[in-house]
């Protein structure tokens, strides 16, 4: 704690401890539909992965179910979200994206 003084008055500075905002996990989820290729392109171009890494996420989808993109502040996340629903929506693939709390 520091003291400052102003006007012959002392006055108290505390210092407020901030928390971290809490992060979410931004998750693909496996359909029958959506070809393995489009969702590593949707990797690649949304998540910045390279090409190694954005097979391993889309393996993880396929076999169990889903797959973690990447983890990020609430409103990062729900951007992510929305943009891989777009892309999806455009490409005409049911590719579906969600985000939870970690």
């Amino acid at each position: 704690m520091s003291t400052q003084f102003s006007n012959d008055a002392v006055k108290e500075v505390s210092r407020v401890r901030t928390t971290p905002p809490p992060m979410y996990k931004v998750l693909l989820l496996n359909d029958d539909f959506t070809p393995m290729e489009f969702v590593v392109e949707v990797l690649q171009q949304l998540f910045h992965m390279n090409r190694e890494k954005a097979t391993q996420v889309m393996l993880q989808v396929h076999t169990q179910g889903h797959g973690v993109c990447g983890v990020y502040t609430k409103d990062v996340a729900a951007t992510k979200v929305e943009q891989v629903s777009q892309f999806a929506k455009a490409h005409q693939h049911p590719l579906q994206c969600v985000m939870e709390e970690n």
